[in-house]
């Protein structure tokens, strides 16, 4: 605590301009925090009402979510109908500057509010892709709503897509179910559920998500350094898909909620999943207020998250039972974007996966055909196809056995 002092003292004294003591004693917890790893942070108490909107309010912005790699911003996946997703953000795209500032340097909090602001109002930032030049997106701000449960028939199947666990999730679900039953008046005959894209959310949510295929037993546990950090979470029974054959497709970018939700149905075998490994996000992050609040608040990581059967998801993700790309093969090993590991200060996975096991060896991936377009969605054609063939029984059995 001398040396802090110390030091505090100096750059309060001797730095070539004056700063305030609040923000050095603000970016120096956040060192000291983001040094862990990449989601521990200081919250400092101006910032208490930003944890409701991410899962409750509606709020000005672009629509994504955002982490930082070595002082930039860098996406980890665009929100559905948000300007981000609909200006062709991409995960793993840099954003360099807002409106011609450069916020490179800053603090992640920072970045995110810059970028918020009134409904309606312009804003440009810079992105920066690999392997192309940096271009200016001028986006309008809009009130994120967060409509995160879409669903529709795909060739007479069933398809529901979740974007995010928000409160209104398993809400959303329970109406989609009872739409399609509406609309194919009967015993639905499989059904894809996409979680693709999709960079989690809430933890109850995964787990009512996950009873609605499960009838009661393990979703997730949790393990950490103390006792009271060791926890099991149950699904409840009354499955909503009792006997439905269910295909979950994931990719780079299902994250978190996405992987519990993927990881479980895997390890019950009560579901086939298609699509590529997913991010690997699996610590859990607890919010340690700081004499009420009053001080802010720490946000620290405190556990990881296992599925049912003991297996890891921090730093290694849940590998699907069949891979496929949704691009064609570019014969370079076809590199996804950005991934938990990649992050700077990533908690390391407990132990490497064997080569054996590493389902998302480029022989094993199936790519779409010469002349496939992306938009088209060959991960979603293949899943249809899958259900529809009546092979979903035996591909169920082969990946289990």
């Amino acid at each position: 605590m001398d040396l802090f002092a110390n030091v505090l003292a100096r750059v309060r004294n001797d730095y070539v301009v004056p700063v305030e003591n609040a923000d050095l004693i603000t970016d120096a917890l956040n060192g000291m925090l983001q040094g862990l790893d990449p989601h521990s942070s200081y919250i400092p108490p101006d910032r208490f009402d930003d944890l409701q909107i991410s899962t409750t309010g509606e709020y000005g912005g672009l629509g994504m979510e955002v982490t930082m790699e070595e002082g930039v911003v860098k996406v980890v996946a665009p929100i559905d109908d948000t300007p981000a997703k609909k200006a062709g953000i991409k995960s793993g795209d840099y954003l360099t500057a807002i409106d011609g500032e450069s916020i490179i340097g800053l603090g992640l909090d920072e970045a995110v509010d810059r970028m918020r602001g009134k409904p309606g109002e312009p804003i440009t930032i810079t992105v920066v892709r690999k392997g192309e030049d940096p271009e200016d997106i001028t986006l309008t701000r809009e009130v994120i709503k967060r409509v995160v449960v879409k669903h529709r028939l795909e060739d007479g199947i069933p398809y529901i897509r979740i974007s995010q666990f928000n409160e209104l999730t398993y809400s959303g679900l329970k109406k989609a179910v009872s739409a399609l039953k509406s609309e194919i008046k009967g015993k639905l005959p499989g059904v894809i559920l996409d979680l693709r894209g999709n960079p989690g959310g809430l933890l109850d949510q995964s787990i009512k998500v996950s009873s609605a295929f499960l009838n009661g037993g393990e979703v997730v546990s949790t393990r950490g350094r103390h006792k009271e950090d060791n926890m099991h979470y149950n699904a409840k029974k009354g499955e909503l898909f009792k006997g439905v054959p269910v295909i979950v497709l994931i990719d780079g970018a299902s994250a978190s909620a996405s992987e519990i939700v993927a990881g479980a149905l895997q390890d019950r075998e009560r579901a086939l999943l298609v699509g590529l490994t997913s991010f690997g996000k699996g610590s859990v992050q607890s919010v340690i207020p700081l004499r009420n609040g009053r001080d802010g608040a720490l946000r620290l990581t405190t556990a990881r998250y296992y599925t049912p059967s003991g297996r890891t998801i921090q730093g290694t993700g849940i590998d699907p039972d069949i891979a496929i790309s949704y691009a064609l093969d570019d014969k370079k090993g076809n590199k996804g974007g950005l991934k938990e590991s990649d992050l700077p200060n990533a908690i390391k996975a407990e132990k490497e996966k064997q080569a054996e096991e590493d389902s998302e060896d480029e022989n094993q991936i199936e790519f779409p055909p010469e002349g496939f377009k992306v938009e088209d969605d060959y991960q979603l054609k293949r899943a249809v196809e899958i259900l529809k063939s009546g092979k979903y029984t035996e591909l169920l059995a082969k990946a289990h056995s």
